[in-house]
């Protein structure tokens, strides 16, 4: 069997492709997978270091902007999906693929369409409960719609093709287990917090990150963090740090880095999470059982990264701060409160999984199966 599989631009678009390839490689040894993305982003690093091979697109995202400059750009981009298009299509005729699997992103409209056009089986999964760009572009055209959520199948004019299969994650978040991830990382007793907000990495939260890391040194570092930056924050995170009196390679309680690669063995050391509320982050949290902070992004369509995180801190399963409210303090103080009632934590973790969906990588492989034998 030959897969290709077509995502992009952020981790919540890669992630889950790269967990249903490594499904199919599981079931099938001797399955054949490409990777199709777009140069210049996140997966030229995540699809090469899970070991598959990656071809890129040349891209151009549109512009919102009424002027003859976006006028420009747009017609630029329109003359980009064209040429990777017709470039997919040789990719398709030298790999010969039984399936073409979409997760979003750039690259994936024109890989989904082109597979469309050459009789090619299909399918794309949209992660969030409102359809996305590439989803809506390509949704009456894909043999077949996966969505995360089931007030999903109403937006969708075809819905005998849309199937609730709910968000895959890498195998490694089922599993975790605190005391084996804290020995593999050397980490000691004191409590554990993880903070990741994407990545590329959002500049207004990596600047609370920065004032909260200020007001642990004031207080004696009471837990060890791990934060993650993002490929922007990385560029000005440290130096920002340096000015603020921070010296990081002589402050064992602050690791921090530009991206986490082994995101399940970190989340299962991690006591608090804190993070945006993307889909796949959610699920993520849900099936490793970690208590999290969430604080949901406002520059998203439809908000949805708000009803994501109200899903969860609805059952008390989370704690949603909407960014407008949250200040170092804030967030040190919700800290504090957590860490203090484990008992707390532990039915966090509880609604947790019984709220998550473990089986979403098998049945969306069981489909990608029945795709290539119709």
């Amino acid at each position: 069997m030959n897969l290709i599989f077509t995502c992009g631009g952020t981790a919540g678009h890669i992630n889950p492709a790269i967990a249903i390839a490594n499904e199919m490689r599981r079931r099938d040894p001797n399955c054949k997978v490409l990777f199709i993305g777009a140069v210049g982003h996140m997966e030229e690093k995540l699809v090469p270091q899970a070991g598959y091979e990656l071809r890129t697109l040349p891209g151009s995202g549109l512009s919102r902007k009424k002027s003859l400059a976006g006028l420009k750009q747009n017609i630029h981009a329109v003359n980009c999906v064209l040429q990777a298009v017709s470039a997919c299509k040789k990719i398709f005729r030298e790999f010969q693929p039984n399936a073409v699997i979409g997760t979003g992103g750039y690259a994936s409209f024109p890989a989904l369409y082109a597979g469309s056009k050459m009789g090619i089986p299909t399918c794309v999964h949209e992660s969030n409960a409102v359809p996305g760009v590439t989803t809506k572009m390509i949704a009456n055209r894909a043999s077949r719609v996966l969505v995360a959520f089931e007030e999903s199948v109403k937006y969708y004019d075809h819905p005998e093709k849309v199937e609730v299969v709910g968000m895959p994650v890498q195998e490694g978040f089922l599993y975790g287990d605190k005391k084996a991830a804290r020995e593999k990382l050397g980490l000691g007793d004191k409590p554990v917090v993880l903070s990741a907000f994407g990545s590329l990495g959002a500049k207004h939260m990596n600047e609370l990150m920065a004032e909260l890391m200020c007001l642990e040194k004031e207080a004696g570092y009471p837990f060890h963090h791990i934060h993650a930056t993002g490929g922007f924050g990385w560029e000005w995170m440290p130096e920002l740090l340096r000015k603020d009196g921070l010296d990081l390679p002589h402050t064992p309680s602050i690791d921090m880095r530009e991206y986490i690669y082994d995101m399940p063995v970190e989340m299962a050391a991690a006591d608090i999470v804190i993070s945006r509320s993307g889909a796949a982050t959610c699920n993520e949290i849900a099936v490793s059982g970690t208590p999290s902070i969430l604080i949901p992004s406002p520059n998203v369509t439809n908000n949805h990264q708000e009803r994501n995180a109200r899903m969860l801190s609805d059952r008390n399963a989370a704690v949603t701060i909407v960014e407008k409210d949250c200040t170092a303090q804030v967030l040190f103080d919700e800290i504090g409160r957590l860490l203090a009632d484990p008992e707390r934590r532990e039915n966090m973790s509880k609604t947790l999984k019984t709220m998550a969906r473990v089986d979403s990588t098998q049945r969306i492989c069981d489909i990608v199966e029945e795709l290539t034998k119709a």
